[in-house]
């Protein structure tokens, strides 16, 4: 075992997901630490802008795993390439994006490696000893926990997005390739397609910014004439609460909450939301939270950082025509 740090650098389509550059930054942190490196590890069909932005994310050595059979992911697949570019590092520690890849993908290395695991970490540190303390949450985000790794095994850890700055400052790091070699069995699961059902606007849990509407808007048209453009202007994501979504105003893929998706933008706007547990058990983790209500006793002005008691159909309009001003 080396004392060098992997991290997974999760692509689509030759472009890198955004927390990947973000789990640089930790991972630059702890290779000070160990003495050791920064490797990323890419894996796909064509990976030269992948690379390329990798390399410019201040990674000391990238190694690709590259092949047809590896351009849609596939989690069998992505395991076996990922166990072997592990075994051909041998790392200290890997960290993963805790996207819905890492978090499909980190258990399976983990079991594969015989490697310990702990997922959606929004802190890491080594300890005197050299092994690796993080932190993570529990019961929906209103405690955290600390996890030690053992020492002499393989730490894995999937970092939750947004938690940490995305690195720069590259060089000109070391490259190298790797075969794949499928493992038996890898052909039980073949993706044929990934096709988007949620348009142009972006997914909840990969925007600094969501603007979230909430039962108020009373209909999927008042969700397109107000939450839309306001989204639209700031370049942000939409998302819905659980009330809105089993109304049908919105599609549950942009549900924000305990029983939908769990995000932690730069800053998160509340429109018409009153804050039930389980919609702020998925957003408290946001930077800044902005909320709209007409009700001055609504549970979510208490996690509120700034809020507006007014109605959302006159005070939306008026903040999209100022990011509008500001922008021109």
């Amino acid at each position: 075992m080396t004392n060098d740090v992997l991290v997974f650098a999760e692509q689509r389509s030759d472009r890198l997901h955004p927390a990947a550059l973000q789990c640089i930054t930790p991972a630059r942190e702890l290779a000070a630490q160990t003495g050791g490196t920064v490797v990323a590890a890419l894996i796909g069909d064509k990976l030269d802008a992948a690379a390329d932005a990798m390399g410019r994310a201040g990674v000391e050595r990238i190694v690709t795993v590259s092949h047809p059979a590896l351009a849609i992911y596939s989690a069998l697949r992505y395991r076996t390439a990922l166990a072997a570019v592990v075994e051909h590092v041998k790392p200290r520690i890997m960290l993963l994006p805790a996207t819905f890849m890492g978090r499909d993908l980190a258990p399976r290395v983990a079991v594969r490696c015989k490697a310990a695991l702990a997922t959606d970490v929004v802190g890491l540190k080594l300890r005197d000893d050299g092994t690796l303390d993080v932190r993570r949450p529990i019961y929906n985000g209103k405690a955290f926990c600390h996890v030690v790794f053992p020492a002499g095994r393989l730490a894995i850890a999937s970092v939750r997005a947004n938690m940490f700055p995305a690195a720069s400052g590259g060089g000109s790091p070391a490259r190298e390739s790797l075969p794949f070699t499928p493992a038996p069995g890898d052909e039980r699961i073949t993706p044929k397609e990934v096709v988007k059902t949620t348009g142009a606007v972006k997914d909840v849990t990969e925007a600094d910014i969501i603007v979230s509407g909430g039962r108020s808007l009373k209909s999927e048209e008042n969700f397109n004439k107000y939450i839309y453009p306001l989204a639209e202007a700031l370049d942000a994501a939409v998302g819905a609460s659980r009330a809105a979504c089993d109304a049908g105003y919105q599609p549950h893929s942009r549900q924000v909450g305990l029983t939908g998706k769990t995000v932690t933008p730069k800053l998160y706007i509340a429109c018409g939301i009153s804050g039930a547990i389980q919609h702020l058990a998925g957003m408290r983790g946001s930077k800044v939270i902005v909320a709209v209500n007409t009700d001055a006793e609504a549970p979510i002005f208490k996690l509120a950082d700034y809020g507006i008691v007014d109605d959302l159909f006159k005070v939306v309009p008026l903040l999209t025509e100022e990011v509008k001003k500001l922008k021109a």
